[in-house]
């Protein structure tokens, strides 16, 4: 007998994490490679529910780290959501878009999931990009507008816990 058909007869079986869950566990594991000063954000692209590209927030490649110094608006005392323009870091949804693209993945009809729902320019790029739903844990204090983009062009948008 196998061992996992013996803890389950015992009832001592683990649960077994849903989709929704497992997804979002692996996009909070992305986010510790993030090296913005601020916020620690990261995305996974799910298509037929394979994993095909993660994207987590940071300096563009080849710039200085942003915990290094790489961007001066992280690193500055600048109050949160203000002056947002100077910062030269990527969104962790951008960079799963981008990096999929660099490889030449399709995210068409895909799935993203956030550990943050997107803002306005990631919205965008979701939009361009052909993706079909948006799953997130936390909401972006930023951006209304954003969530009413993506529901005018039919992108199924849901929060979990």
């Amino acid at each position: 007998m196998k061992k996992s058909t013996e803890a389950a007869k015992a009832g001592t079986a683990r649960k077994r994490p849903g989709w929704d869950e497992y997804f979002m566990a692996i996009a909070d594991v992305v986010a510790t490679r993030s090296n913005c000063c601020r916020r620690h954000v990261a995305a996974v692209i799910v298509k037929d529910g394979r994993i095909i590209s993660t994207g987590y927030n940071g300096t563009p490649r080849g710039v200085k780290n942003c915990d290094e110094g790489g961007c001066p608006r992280c690193a500055s005392d600048v109050p949160s959501g203000e002056n947002l323009r100077e910062c030269i870091c990527c969104h962790g949804e951008e960079n799963a878009i981008v990096q999929a693209a660099y490889h030449g993945i399709s995210v068409k009809d895909s799935t993203i999931y956030s550990t943050y729902s997107p803002c306005l320019l990631c919205t965008k790029m979701i939009i361009n990009a052909g993706i079909k739903e948006v799953v997130y844990r936390r909401k972006y204090h930023m951006d209304s507008v954003a969530g009413e983009l993506m529901a005018s062009v039919g992108i199924k948008v849901r929060q979990i816990e």
